[in-house]
């Protein structure tokens, strides 16, 4: 096939619907589907001394809007995600996939209305007219209740600058992996390795190492396990003095800068109180991980970090909602209020109070 737009190779292979892609859809919906509804549950029971009964009780949010790029199995879990916790939904997918996001999403329309449900309760935007995106973000506040954004930096920060609606969603995914002083070395590089290179392109591939003083000596042992694999090295000037293969001298920008490629930011740091520091400076609150065998140590800095995904001893990489067992996600969100990580089934609801009495009035 021609490639008529000149799109980079990274993006055709998220755009393909081959054979597999196709039974990871299928498996996803068929996951999703197994869950237990989560409308309807009670969340909180409680009696007051008058007799009154109290119920804190799940409900959908009710109309969720979704501006997407690239990756047409979005089309499918955000369909599958949004119908099964209650919830009507309005895709707006990307150009590139435009044709593939329209079969899938009919698809989906055409099995509701087999099954006898409203069709609407999935609607996908058909014109490419990018002045939509503008006014389903102005103009639609009476009609949406939250707007989910996933894609690139430029589309999220377009959205949360111009949406009157209610935004859940990050802006970068500024991970961090920081080996502390207690680290076992030969995990340390095998988690290293995975948070970095497994995927560079994702919002949960570490951006930035961080590595303890008394490691100086592992320096060199660690960034060459890096560069092995093809990855560049933008170093502190401690870090670029100890490494004897190549690497570029970090400015200060490099700090807040996510690669979404095999490049990494490294830095020495003096201690964890260091570590924290520095991701609370210059993170996301997207995901960040320690490696250590020092539990207190874990724990402090699991405590402190403001992420709303803190990792001991793993991959940022499981920054997912499939591999938090969701089944998928509508996409990560960093608001500090909820819902924050992965946003699957059970975060695509709202809550109301039921109070049931017996004739009670208030004095």
């Amino acid at each position: 096939m021609l490639n008529q737009k000149k799109l980079k190779e990274n993006l055709i292979k998220r755009l393909a619907l081959n054979n597999d892609k196709i039974s990871s859809i299928v498996k996803s919906i068929k996951t999703i589907a197994k869950f237990k509804d989560p409308i309807d549950v009670d969340l909180e029971t409680w009696k007051r001394p008058n007799g009154l009964k109290m119920r804190k009780v799940s409900i959908p949010i009710g109309i969720i809007g979704v501006i997407y790029e690239s990756r047409p199995n979005v089309t499918s879990d955000v369909s599958t995600l949004c119908f099964k916790s209650g919830n009507c939904v309005i895709l707006r997918g990307g150009s590139e996939a435009y044709f593939s996001n329209k079969i899938l999403a009919n698809l989906f329309r055409k099995s509701l209305e087999k099954n006898k449900i409203n069709k609407n309760f999935v609607q996908f935007v058909e014109n490419k007219n990018r002045k939509l995106v503008d006014y389903m973000l102005s103009k639609m506040s009476k009609y949406i209740d939250v707007i989910i954004p996933r894609g690139g930096k430029n589309l999220v920060k377009k959205v949360q600058n111009l949406s009157s609606v209610p935004v859940i969603g990050h802006l970068e995914g500024m991970c961090h992996t920081y080996i502390d002083k207690d680290a076992n070395l030969k995990m340390a590089k095998k988690i290293l390795i995975n948070a970095k290179m497994r995927n560079t392109s994702i919002c949960g591939a570490t951006e930035t190492l961080l590595i303890h003083k008394s490691k100086s000596k592992n320096v060199n042992e660690i960034l060459n396990e890096l560069t092995k694999k093809g990855c560049s090295i933008y170093a502190d000037k401690k870090i670029h003095k100890l490494f004897n293969g190549n690497s570029k001298l970090a400015s200060n920008k490099i700090w807040s800068k996510e690669h979404l490629s095999a490049k990494i930011s490294v830095k020495l740091v003096d201690s964890i109180n260091d570590a924290v520091n520095h991701i609370n400076k210059y993170g996301t609150m997207h995901t960040d991980a320690i490696i250590t065998n020092n539990k207190t140590s874990a724990k402090f800095f699991i405590k402190n970090i403001k992420s709303s995904i803190a990792i001991h001893n793993s991959s940022t990489q499981y920054a997912d909602g499939g591999e938090f067992g969701f089944g998928g996600e509508v996409g990560i969100s960093t608001n500090k209020l909820p819902p924050r990580g992965p946003v699957g089934l059970n975060q695509l609801v709202s809550y109301k109070y039921e109070i049931y009495g017996s004739g009670q009035t208030r004095k």
